[in-house]
């Protein structure tokens, strides 16, 4: 495939990406709730003219929550698997080997920064919002496919991270501070995992046939057909949530249109986001280009919210 990058040169530059988690958001630590979390892009909450402005809010605010809290459900999948994978072949390399063990780590640090996020959010929220799991038995089915197609979807999500803060994250200044902090600490280092995640799927593919990398991509989009049943769920948690957060119950005629607006912008943001971006699509184009084409295609359901 020939990435431009190394597992050295990765490794330089997460070194100086690192944070520690007090850097980011000390324990006991919680958030200003009077301000959005999420841009509107990811939330398409400000659309929901159904709801009072504060009610729009709320809703960011939930959204915001349940996205730090996914983020949490995959990283547990993502820690053994980088893990596996480092072990498969730890004397060929000591660069490869550091960087990936270092992408573990962080990995790990993530998934604790982000159950610090939700005690925070808990604390100042005031109301409990459910979130899909157990992430162990998430974990174990994404764990029980192919190499390359968990690859391939870790991939999607190192890159869509990349996608969100960039497009609709950095720029945005009416984000609470705090919550914006840490998006921009897990996406720098994010931007080294999504580095070495290229190299991973290179490195899979390389042993495979083409037939059998084709068979792949075919059990990553089986992989992205079961996130979009798991985010439907969380979805249903969300909007409850919500009712809860609002103390009232929405009518038929207010949550309907909600749900689907609320939908599409779950699946843009963690189906179509990292299907359809263009580095990501480079990869599979080099495991064939009509793989490239059938993620592209599948992607199309999942399209921008913004469109």
């Amino acid at each position: 495939m020939g990435q431009s990058y190394s597992y050295a040169s990765i490794l330089e530059t997460s070194q100086r990406a690192a944070f520690g988690l007090d850097d980011v958001l000390r324990e006991g630590e919680t958030f200003d709730f009077a301000r959005p979390f999420l841009p509107e892009g990811l939330s398409a909450a400000r659309a929901a003219t159904q709801l009072s402005p504060g009610e729009r809010l709320t809703l960011n605010q939930v959204r915001g929550h349940s996205y730090l809290c996914l983020f949490g459900v995959v990283e547990e999948f993502i820690l053994p698997f980088v893990v596996d994978h480092a072990r498969a072949d730890l004397a060929s390399d000591d660069q490869r080997t550091r960087a990936l063990l270092g992408f573990a780590a962080e990995e790990a640090k993530h998934i604790q920064l982000f159950k610090r996020f939700q005690r925070g959010f808990e604390a100042g929220f005031r109301t409990p919002c459910q979130v899909i799991g157990p992430s162990s038995d998430i974990s174990r089915t994404v764990l029980g496919h192919g190499q390359l197609a968990v690859a391939l979807l870790i991939l999607h999500i190192e890159w869509m991270t990349q996608r969100h803060y960039v497009d609709g994250v950095h720029d945005d200044a009416s984000l609470d501070p705090q919550f914006k902090r840490l998006l921009k600490a897990h996406w720098q280092e994010e931007a080294q995992h999504a580095k070495l995640d290229g190299l991973m799927v290179e490195q899979l593919a390389a042993w495979l046939s083409p037939r059998e990398r084709e068979a792949s991509v075919d059990e990553y989009l089986q992989l992205v057909a079961a996130l979009s049943g798991l985010l439907d769920a969380q979805l249903g948690f969300d909007l409850d949530s919500l009712e809860r957060a609002l103390g009232r119950t929405l009518a038929s005629s207010e949550r309907a249109p909600l749900e689907a607006a609320q939908r599409r912008a779950l699946h843009w943001t963690f189906l179509g986001s990292g299907m359809a971006h263009p580095k990501f699509l480079a990869s599979v184009a080099a495991l064939s280009p009509e793989s490239a084409e059938r993620v592209r295609a599948a992607a199309g359901p999942y399209g921008d919210v913004n469109d």
